[in-house]
């Protein structure tokens, strides 16, 4: 495998942002969660089976790096969610984002009492807090509504972790299909978890007398009534200090309120004649939230999309340059014009006028839709444009609906080769088509479909030249450009007229390897991308290096002067991959 390139890594480290942080160090928790949770589960079974899981799973858990790993994930955090709770000026009070950022914020303090009691009691005098001693604390020693907070905090804490998921997943490709599976996996472990503490909790009612006792509590084991005072302290301290933490946090948002508000208010335009006035320090996104304006945001303002984008009207020179985040974004979609940014990164410091690029109806994340698909959607897919060739040569002589009957011709041959090859026909632009490919199958077969339908166009194009042969000069020539990429694809359009379609640089470079297939005297022209995907080999077609304009750098295609070629390559590698 290729080392990365220094520009490469640090395009990389530019994408980053907290948020991507913050999801990274939630990952692990939500492992460790289902870990402790699948521990849980096996006191349905026994409380040996108790005592055998939690040896494995404190075995993992407790080792070195991986307790690094996972103190150094709790820590980060909670520090994020503490600075979101800071950072975050508007919300969508409807939608879940709050509740997320609330049962995260109370998940610390109702347990730093078990973590303090357990794991530090181990780490400092040894003691050895398992299932048992727990269940008798929660169970007989302790008031029954610490029973229910032990209840409470699991589901706090599934909840907020599967909320984190949720938002994650919701634009991944993948995500209709498992979704299903994983609201079944979401009810089913949190439930088995609960009813294990449960019968484990009985199990100890049940066992309760002195003996039982003389051998489960004993000093080594629960502590010496010194140490249990140690440990109380430093959890009442902890306490007092996440709780002031909080509290500094929530005065330090109403100073900023103050401060801004002091600091002056700014006008923003919409660019349809609405005007809105908000304190300066707001981001564009989070003022139009707070006065009820819509506005596109697919990933609800986390700069993981760019459907929240404006273009500035006026003088742009005056702005805050783009956050690292931002200008990656704005770069995966191949926008380095200065006059567009992203609405939930840029604060403007002056009155502003903009115009949204994208409607909002149709693209925020909070419309209503049955198929998330529709509102938008990040996933894989191999976009082919197809060009006939001297259509305005053809209409010279011609009459107008002579003219169309050809072009309609044409058209339809490519797009049964589009629909039988397992592609979808997408747009159609004069006597131009977009068709794309991987909506429902995976990255391979996408590509291969892909050149299987450009072999079929070939041959449907020349069933169409026969069939016109009197009535044509010259036969139908055709360019056809195929590149693969992660785009966004959903509805765009206005109301009634809404078209679902898919947009991203790698759209755009098709369009551009199809322009391409004149310069270079063939009929199609690939990304090598989307050839080593099909599984073709490395000589199989000629390469080039070439410069794409709008790409910073030169890419790697292959030509194919003879598209019919195309068929006999895939039937090679087919059934090598079967």
């Amino acid at each position: 495998m290729a080392s990365l390139s220094p520009k490469q890594i640090t395009a990389t480290l530019r994408g980053v942002s907290l948020r991507q942080v913050r999801l990274a160090t939630g990952v692990v928790l939500f492992a460790y969660l289902i870990s402790h949770f699948v521990n849980h589960a096996l006191g349905n079974i026994s409380m040996e089976a108790l005592a055998s899981g939690v040896y494995w799973h404190t075995l993992f858990w407790h080792s070195l790096p991986v307790t690094l790993v996972f103190y150094a994930a709790c820590l980060i955090h909670t520090g994020l969610g503490i600075w979101a709770l800071y950072e975050r000026r508007q919300f969508r009070w409807k939608a879940i984002e709050p509740l997320q950022l609330v049962l995260g914020l109370s998940i610390p303090a109702m347990i730093i009492t078990h973590v303090i009691g357990v794991r530090l009691g181990y780490s400092l005098y040894g003691h050895e807090i398992l299932y048992p001693q727990v269940f008798f604390a929660y169970w007989i020693s302790w008031p029954p509504l610490k029973m229910w907070m032990l209840f409470a905090v699991l589901v706090i804490s599934w909840t907020h972790g599967c909320i984190g998921l949720y938002l994650w997943l919701r634009m991944k490709a993948l995500y209709k299909t498992a979704a299903p599976y994983l609201l079944a996996a979401a009810v089913l472990i949190p439930t088995l978890a609960m009813l294990g503490l449960y019968q484990g909790g009985r199990i100890v009612v049940d066992s309760d007398s002195a003996e039982w006792r003389a051998e489960n509590l004993k000093p080594s084991q629960t502590g010496t009534s010194a140490e249990k005072a140690v440990l109380n302290q430093i959890t009442d301290y902890l306490l007092l200090g996440y709780w002031g933490l909080l509290g500094f946090t929530l005065l330090a948002k109403g100073a900023r309120a103050i401060h801004e508000r002091r600091g002056g208010m700014i006008n923003l335009s919409y660019g349809n004649g609405r005007t809105i006035r908000v304190p300066k320090g707001l981001s564009v996104l989070e003022a139009s939230l707070r006065h009820n304006v819509p506005h596109a945001s697919v990933c609800g303002g986390r700069a993981r999309c760019s459907t929240c984008r404006i273009r500035i009207i006026g003088d742009h020179h005056d702005l805050p340059a783009p956050s690292q985040r931002e200008a990656f974004v704005l770069g995966r979609v191949g926008t380095s014009d200065p006059s567009i940014r992203l609405a939930c990164q840029l604060r403007p410091a002056s009155d502003l006028s903009f115009f949204q690029l994208f409607l909002p109806h149709t693209m925020s994340a909070d419309a209503p839709s049955s198929s998330p698909t529709r509102i938008g959607q990040e996933r894989y897919l191999v976009s082919m444009f197809v060009d006939m060739r001297g259509s305005t040569k053809l209409a010279e002589k011609r009459l107008p609906f002579d003219t169309v009957f050809i072009v309609n011709r044409f058209l339809g041959a490519v797009s049964q080769a589009v629909i039988e090859s397992g592609g979808r026909p997408n747009q159609f632009v004069g006597d131009g088509m977009l068709a794309l490919f991987g909506l429902a199958v995976s990255r391979q077969e996408a590509c291969r479909q892909a050149l299987r339908a450009a072999a079929m166009i070939a041959a449907n194009v020349d069933e169409v030249n026969k069939f016109l042969e009197h009535d044509l000069r010259e036969p139908i020539r055709f360019g056809i450009g195929i590149n693969g990429g992660e785009v966004i694809v959903g509805d765009i359009g206005y109301r009634d007229h809404m078209v679902f379609t898919a947009l991203g640089d790698p759209v755009n470079v098709a369009a551009r390897l199809q322009d391409m297939t004149k310069s270079l005297s063939c009929e199609v022209v690939i990304s090598d991308e989307v050839r080593a995907a099909a599984g073709l080999s490395a000589d199989a077609l000629p390469q080039h290096e070439v410069e794409i304009r709008g790409r910073n750098e030169p890419m790697i295609v292959r030509s194919v002067s003879d598209a019919k070629e195309l068929s006999a390559l895939i039937d090679d590698v087919t059934p090598a991959a079967a």
